[in-house]
């Protein structure tokens, strides 16, 4: 028995009116007919934005991640270090101050001699302090009154230290509103107000470890004085049972000191 060959299924041909034989189209036509075969393929091109973008948000989540990773590292040392030792800031305490003589010219200049004690505590019982050169200053309402240095000094632990100031003035030029608002005061019934400042730099000591230099302000306000009167004035004693010491730190940033 011998195979059947069936023919191939020819393509649907059409004759015009001129004999011409042509073939017709498919149906329903290819993507290539409707577009054009000579069309180039569409290729999808990489996004590199996204690509730089993910890069950046990965390397700002690890650097935040680390920053909070550190901050707590010294949030847990901080407390660490304070539960065991319990720093405390020392204490300052005007004890005396004396006045010899306060007058003022006819040229608004300034003469004035205070000899003031400081009582300075330390209540750690593992820091000491070493203090740098402190400038003491005493004020009237804002007003410079008398302005001295006292040396360096090292501060124990548990200890106690007197700090004596000697403040002379001799012909200090004033400005007239302020001349003028001192010897107001200096008439006053219930005293002159003064108030004693200090500024100096301080580092602390833990056996080996130190830290570096911290300024410092003490501000001690509440004193009031009777200006010496007469041809021989005699130094008069300053009531400082109302007097309030303040110790703040103050950090320098670029030109500004808070």
């Amino acid at each position: 028995m011998t195979d059947r060959v069936y023919p191939a299924a020819k393509p649907a041909t059409t004759t015009n009116g001129n004999g011409v034989t042509t073939a017709n189209p498919s149906f329903p036509a290819t993507k290539a007919q409707l577009y054009g075969a000579s069309r180039p393929t569409y290729r999808p091109q990489p996004h590199h934005r996204r690509t730089r973008r993910r890069c950046c948000c990965t390397f700002f989540f690890y650097l935040l991640l680390i920053l909070l990773i550190l901050l707590l590292l010294i949030g847990l040392t901080g407390t660490a270090f304070y539960l065991i030792y319990r720093p405390h800031r020392p204490t300052f305490t005007v004890t005396s101050l004396k006045l010899s003589y306060l007058n003022l010219t006819s040229s608004s200049s300034l003469n004035s001699k205070f000899n003031v004690n400081i009582t300075a505590k330390n209540p750690n019982k593992a820091i000491t302090f070493v203090y740098q050169p402190t400038s003491v200053q005493i004020l009237s309402n804002e007003i410079d009154v008398g302005k001295t240095t006292i040396p360096s000094f090292k501060h124990g632990k548990k200890n106690t230290t007197l700090l004596k100031a000697s403040i002379l003035n001799k012909g200090e030029p004033l400005e007239t509103d302020a001349a003028t608002e001192l010897k107001k005061n200096m008439k006053s019934k219930n005293g002159l107000p003064l108030k004693v400042k200090l500024d100096t730099k301080v580092k602390a000591k833990l056996g080996k470890l130190k830290t570096p230099n911290v300024r410092i302000r003490v501000s001690c306000d509440g004193i009031r004085v009777h200006v010496p009167t007469g041809k021989k004035p005699v130094a008069v004693t300053a009531s400082t049972s109302k007097v309030k010491c303040e110790v703040d730190v103050r950090f320098k940033i670029w030109k500004w000191t808070v």
